[in-house]
């Protein structure tokens, strides 16, 4: 006999039972009323012994769902309360007075914080190679997962340091083309002239030098990835033909007639205001619409300043992996502007590591870093989506401001919240609600 089973969601039974005593309770009260009123008998005592029952069945239905259901919850919450991280939730709720909600605000805490270290695990495994673990860069890997798939153009776009060129890096890599080359061009550091015959190649005779016939990196890219870096540096001229190639899918080489399928998929990139040049006619309207498709925008590091301490580490174990940083050192470097991003970053530190013993003190680090202490910088995020250049609101620069104050104290604290609360002058229930609505993690400052 085929052994039929059929799966009910538990946010439908639970209710369905409970809707099921109520209805089974007035249907028998209701009968039981009628049954002694027509024998002209008095029906309290009956009902009073039913109410009685059915308060007895209904108890027992909610153990039944709290042994089922709450009980397995508890006992996953009480285990976390012995894993590294997730043991001060347990010692901060004891200190509390113990009510349901204090315990369901537990079992919130518990699942936010299993759901954020599965995020950084999934991360990790999937992007070994992208130092970060704030939510402003698993918000870019997410994006990477989504689009690298498909055939779409991308465009990137970033301050310089950001890591444009790792983006595009990992988006070839987890794409089908991955096994196909990746080819790599900075359009700003190729003069103009040049520009077009690297791109699209040039036959031979084609100009003075050109002695043999030669493909262009969009050529020799294949059904592989081109990567465009700086792309708003890119020539008018060379900006039409680039059009052409990624509307017909051809080119032509320089001094050539024959038209060239081209396969390869396009990533773009530029630090540059590409709608604003496009008003002030330094960059084809028509182009920047083709490479608008798919738009990730980097974040700069002092808009991620909880990832400062792993990057730190991250190139101390590159350069001088038996050497360490003094507290006093890890809080100046989360507290720099980094106007230069993630590069500025590893520079200063494999400065450090040239000029230090086993510790990094203040005094190793760039003049650049010690003299310009910078105030909270306000995010310059461009809209690249409508062309719009977003200046940030008061509310926006406040909330800011207050992330920033909270990073400060949790890298003077070294992510012990108690302090860090202290310092800010709130409660430590305050400043938990606060990391969670500007989702910084907490445990990512103990290593400093």
């Amino acid at each position: 006999m085929k052994d039929l089973r059929f799966n009910i969601n538990l946010y439908v039974i639970i209710p369905v039972i409970f809707a099921g005593l109520t209805i089974l309770s007035l249907l028998s009260a209701y009968q039981l009323t009628r049954f002694y009123l027509d024998r002209q008998q008095p029906p309290e005592w009956p009902l009073l012994w039913w109410g009685t029952v059915l308060t007895l069945l209904t108890f027992a239905c909610g153990l039944l769902v709290v042994k089922f259901i709450i009980a397995p919850v508890k006992k996953f919450v009480d285990r976390t309360q012995t894993m590294g991280m997730l043991r001060d939730i347990g010692a901060d709720m004891d200190r509390l007075p113990a009510t349901s909600d204090d315990e369901l605000h537990q079992f919130s805490r518990v699942f936010d914080q299993v759901s954020e270290i599965l995020s950084k695990v999934e991360a990790r495994e999937l992007f070994p190679e992208i130092v970060g673990q704030s939510t402003l860069v698993r918000a870019v890997l997410n994006q990477i997962i989504k689009v690298a798939p498909t055939d779409a153009i991308v465009l990137i776009v970033g301050e310089t340091g950001t890591g444009k060129e790792l983006v595009a890096h990992s988006i070839h890599r987890h794409s089908r083309r991955q096994a196909k080359p990746f080819l790599a061009m900075n359009c700003a550091a190729i003069p103009e002239g040049l520009l077009e015959s690297e791109l699209f190649g040039h036959e031979k005779g084609a100009f003075t030098g050109a002695t043999s016939r030669k493909p262009g990196k969009v050529e020799l890219a294949g059904e592989g990835t081109l990567f465009l870096d700086e792309i708003g540096d890119m020539p008018l001229e060379t900006q039409a033909k680039m059009l052409r190639a990624l509307e017909e899918k051809r080119i032509v080489r320089v001094g050539g007639i024959h038209p060239i399928p081209v396969a390869a998929r396009f990533i773009a990139a530029t630090n540059k205001n590409l709608p604003e040049l496009v008003k002030q006619g330094l960059f084809r309207q028509d182009l920047f619409y083709r490479l608008n498709v798919f738009v990730i925008q980097l974040p700069t590091l002092r808009e991620r300043r909880e990832d400062i301490p792993l990057l730190a580490e991250h190139f101390l174990d590159q350069n001088a992996p038996d050497k360490q940083f003094a507290p006093a050192t890890m809080h100046l470097l989360t507290s720099h502007a980094w106007p230069g991003n993630v590069r500025e970053l590893q520079n200063a530190i494999q400065s450090a590591t040239v000029l230090s013993g086993p510790i990094i003190e203040p005094k190793h680090l760039p003049s650049a870093v010690t003299q310009h202490q910078s105030q909270p910088q306000l995010p310059t995020t461009l809209s690249y989506a409508n062309g719009d250049d977003a200046t940030p609101s008061l509310d926006d620069q406040l909330q800011m401001l207050e992330k920033d104050m909270i990073i400060r104290a949790l890298t003077q604290t070294h992510g012990i919240q108690k302090q860090a609360a202290k310092r800010l002058g709130i409660k430590e229930r305050s400043l938990w609600h606060r990391l969670k609505k500007y989702e910084i993690d907490a445990a990512s400052y103990k290593s400093g």
